[in-house]
């Protein structure tokens, strides 16, 4: 009993900090991102801030949509159908 519990705490252990660095690595990059509606180069010239906004664009009217339908409150299928008609409108 005990060894499977020292050796499930060590391979928790073992994830956590194989993890780490990625979690860190992916806080920091969120944090440096530009802000919508400007695009930055890397090293190869692709656009990688249009992305970085494209999808901050699409959270913040999820985000909208959601809101609304919670203000009407809608439920159910009602729900459902206008959150895809929401997010689908330009």
């Amino acid at each position: 009993m005990r060894l499977g519990l020292a050796a499930s705490v060590l391979s928790l252990s073992w994830c956590v900090s194989t993890l780490q660095p990625a979690i860190t690595q992916t806080t920091a990059s969120s944090a440096a991102a530009a802000p919508a509606g400007t695009a930055s180069s890397d090293a190869t010239g692709s656009a990688t801030g249009s992305a970085a906004g494209d999808a901050a664009a699409k959270h913040a009217k999820r985000t909208a949509c959601l809101k609304n339908a919670k203000t009407k409150k809608l439920v159910g299928a009602e729900k459902t159908a206008f959150l895809k008609d929401c997010i689908a409108a330009p």
